[in-house]
């Protein structure tokens, strides 16, 4: 088959090189599977993976198929559109074979199965190379929250990679995968995105299963897919979605209208709104879309609910007896916002519930004049430092314009955009209403070649993608019938 496929392989790892490696001959599963372990084991970081796949471990199925590639390589190809592509997996999902900790060591336990969208991947032919760190228990947006180290933006040592997806997304970024899934309830599947110059999709509520996934926020947990471009994000998610019948909204048949954050200056920091300012300039170039100031204050009053209001609660009712027994083995930033719910009583909850209520009129009538909303994914970023001297008031910070996403069953779609004066990424995120998301992903698609200057850490230009994408069939929205 050539020479060894480990010196071969580029910088970061796309869908597309795997399958037309398989295609044209260059390599087997078995040989890039080795390979990519081989970089993970070269890269010699404890951070970004909790487990690893062992070449033994997997090599009766590489060997099985190896054999039906050389048998006929297009047929496999078709059958089974991801065949023989690595990916990673955020360890609150369950894997057969793997330990799912949630980043708690006493917590850990071997499921009996797959979680059912690991499952529907692995049915595509995918391969699990192992399980990725994130913020424990799902409870923070900044990567730092872990007894197995705090994982590093790719770009630079001293700063946070984003959390809580935080391996997922460094995996993906520096080459140790070709895509990832991740978990999102506060903007953990988008603030990883950002600071790892990736996309990241966050799905309307009830698209991809959660079942098998330890829940943060039962109510409001999404699985979350990183990538290196929305083609590629998005033939993941057709293929891991659990949907029904109902038609995804498409692009709308006049141009299309974009809501932007009326006195966002304000909230930025200096180089993050540099950022975003040529990210808007770089869409309104030609025909672009048209802009329309937004007043997030409703959507900014939903996101003060979920941490500081009775949904807080809901972590504490899913660790149930394990927090009480086991306080002492977690992370004293998650144990002490966890145990901040005790506070809460039952009248807060329906008092919080009665809020959303109230609200979410007012936010989800945004979307009758404007057609999506374009925010930056972060307002700033952090070193892993000054996220240590404050760690509340700074992860709190983050989730500017994401906290309110999944209280309000909205889908969402980060992706790459201009980088930040001191080399680090500032991403933007689109936000549709429930059942928009093939409409995000495909103004994003058309938007990337304005927009998205780099795969990963890498110089390489992103591929582009000229086609449309096909829409996804997705559940009837959940609507706002979530509880505290």
């Amino acid at each position: 088959m050539g020479s060894p496929v480990n010196a071969s392989l580029p910088p970061v790892l796309t869908i597309e090189f795997v399958l037309e490696g398989y295609r044209n001959g260059s390599f087997v599963p078995s040989e890039l599977i080795r390979a990519v372990l081989a970089r993970i084991a070269a890269a010699d970081d404890p951070t970004i993976w909790i487990s690893v796949a062992t070449d033994g471990g997997l090599r009766a199925r590489l060997a099985g198929m190896d054999a039906r590639l050389l048998a006929g390589a297009a047929g496999v190809l078709e059958a089974e559109p991801l065949f023989g592509v690595p990916f990673a997996v955020k360890d609150n999902i369950d894997v057969a074979g793997f330990a799912t900790t949630a980043a708690c060591p006493a917590f850990a336990y071997l499921p009996d199965a797959s979680a059912e969208v690991v499952g529907r991947l692995e049915a595509a032919g995918a391969i699990v190379v192992g399980k990725t760190n994130l913020d424990q228990f799902a409870t923070g947006l900044v990567g730092t929250r872990s007894p197995y180290g705090a994982v590093q933006s790719p770009f630079h040592p001293d700063y946070i990679s984003g959390g809580s997806s935080s391996g997922s997304a460094a995996a993906t970024a520096l080459g140790h995968v070709a895509f990832a899934l991740g978990t999102d309830t506060a903007g953990s599947g988008r603030v990883p995105a950002a600071f790892c110059n990736l996309v990241g999709l966050k799905p309307t509520p009830g698209l991809l299963s959660s079942k098998g996934v330890v829940p943060a926020c039962r109510s409001l947990d999404c699985v979350s897919v990183f990538a290196h471009t929305v083609a590629e994000g998005w033939r993941v998610m057709g293929l891991a979605c659990d949907g029904g019948t109902a038609p995804s909204r498409g692009l709308p048949p006049r141009g299309l209208v974009v809501g932007v954050p009326a006195g966002l200056q304000d909230e930025l920091d200096p180089q993050a709104g540099e950022a975003f300012q040529a990210a808007l300039a770089a869409l309104g170039d030609g025909d672009g879309p048209g802009f329309e100031e937004v007043d997030l204050a409703p959507f900014h009053q939903v996101a003060a609910l979920l941490y500081d209001g009775p949904w807080v609660a809901e972590r504490r009712a899913a660790l149930g007896s394990f927090f009480d027994t086991h306080r002492e083995d977690l992370d004293p930033v998650v144990a002490a916002i966890i145990a901040s719910a005790d506070s809460m009583s039952a009248v807060d909850a329906f008092l919080g519930r009665y809020r959303l209520d109230e609200l979410t009129p007012l936010c989800l009538d945004v979307f009758r004049h404007v057609d999506v909303l374009l925010v930056p994914t972060t307002p700033t970023t952090y070193t892993s430092r000054e996220v240590a001297e404050r760690p509340f008031e700074r992860n709190a910070r983050l989730g500017r314009y994401t906290n309110f996403v999944n209280l309000l069953g909205l889908s969402a779609l980060a992706m790459p955009g201009p980088f930040r004066a001191d080399g680090l990424p500032a991403g933007v995120t689109l936000i549709g209403p429930p059942g928009a998301d093939h409409l995000l992903a495909e103004t994003a698609r058309q938007w990337e070649p304005a927009l998205h200057a780099r795969l990963g850490v890498s110089f390489r230009v992103p591929p582009r993608c000229t086609a449309g994408l096909p829409p996804l069939p997705i559940v009837e929205p959940a609507g706002n019938r979530r509880s505290p």
